[in-house]
């Protein structure tokens, strides 16, 4: 059951980094995307140095020792791996930022399921390129595929009518009481979906580099280590831009948040407040998601598959005890129904991968 576990670790840690993004974005911060990727990157900058010194100094002795042990601070990365990781982790990175940027238009209630189906149009894009002779082996789709399919897309499509028809007067009085207003807004429910194509995009790239195709070479077939810390790597180069971004182009500080007050007289009095402590408890808990998600994939993939592609459901519970967030039914219907979706996709694969289909 160490599966089991392990699964447990990065289901709780993913949802609390929706959780913690969340919390710690300010919704009149028009550069707190860039906040809450700096933290992103440095976090797991500092896990990706560790892994490099670590396996510098121990070599061999990692090569055989346990998955847990490997996932905290092994890696058999080379330079180049950096180099043919780059383009899916920027895919990835770029829908990070993205998502982040959403937070301030969207409860993540909504957007955390939105997010998360990315996987559906991953592996229809996956059977279409199959189809076209670009996989060495073709993927087809399982009565549970289509079906979930069909689920989540209905849910997305539903959750944008609500969302859309949904009058501001309504949404007001939901949020009454929250850090957040909300109002009705295209873009509000334009931006997860945005994330849900460049991270399906990313995934497809993903089984590019790991699986046979007939385009490319298979660089990182059983070297999920290498890969992730070469995705860690690419994360403190966001960082790094973030950074600059904010502080030489749009003359900001990074760790603290400019705040203007208009006061009685007209004049404009101009202060600061310090950054929220939980960016940066959001980028440790997306890092040790993301650590123990490797232990999954070396130890039992197959079953922990399933257990983790429902995080969001834990986003969507933590949503509603911590940031008060208040749906209408409608609302949950077709949240139910994308999660169902999700979670029957993750079904799918342990079963395919286990022979039953």
């Amino acid at each position: 059951m160490t599966y089991f576990l392990f699964a447990l670790i990065a289901l709780l840690c993913w949802s609390g980094s929706d959780l913690f993004s969340k919390m710690g974005t300010a919704q009149k911060d028009k550069l707190s995307h860039w906040r809450v990727i700096f933290w992103v990157g440095a976090v797991m900058g500092a896990h990706a140095l560790i892994s490099i010194v670590c396996s510098a100094i121990f070599g061999d002795a990692l090569v055989n020792a346990p998955d847990f042990v490997k996932s905290l601070i092994f890696t058999d990365i080379v330079p180049m791996d950096f180099i043919k990781y780059l383009p899916v982790a920027f895919m990835y990175l770029l829908a990070m930022v993205i998502g982040y940027a959403g937070l301030r238009y969207i409860e993540l209630s909504i957007s955390s399921p939105i997010c998360n189906a990315s996987g559906s149009l991953a592996l229809l894009l996956i059977v279409l390129l199959g189809a076209f002779g670009v996989f060495a082996e073709p993927s087809t789709l399982s009565v549970i595929d289509i079906i979930a399919v069909v689920f989540i897309t209905f849910g997305i499509i539903w959750l944008g009518v609500v969302e859309y028809k949904e009058s501001d007067e309504v949404k007001l009085v939901r949020s009454e009481g929250k850090n957040f207003k909300y109002t009705k807004s295209f873009i509000a429910i334009l931006i997860p979906i945005i994330y849900l194509f460049i991270d399906g995009i990313a995934t497809v790239g993903d089984e590019l580099l790991f699986e046979a195709n007939s385009i490319i070479p298979t660089f990182f077939a059983d070297r999920d280590y290498a890969a992730n810390t070469a995705f860690e790597l690419v994360s403190v180069c966001f960082a790094i831009f973030a950074f600059l971004w904010v502080k030489f182009v749009k003359k900001e500080n990074m760790f603290s948040i400019r705040t203007e007050e208009v006061l009685e007289d007209g004049s404009v009095k101009v202060g600061k407040i310090p950054f929220s402590k939980f960016l940066i408890y959001g980028g440790i808990c997306e890092t040790v998601g993301q650590i123990f998600y490797m232990a999954v994939m070396a130890s039992d993939f197959v079953a922990g598959i399933p257990m983790i592609s429902a995080y969001c459901v834990l986003s969507i519970v933590w949503s509603r005890i911590f940031l008060k967030e208040k749906l209408s039914i409608l609302h949950y219907i077709a949240i139910f129904a994308t999660i169902l979706g999700i979670v029957a996709l993750g079904v799918s694969e342990m079963l395919i991968e286990i022979g039953v289909i």
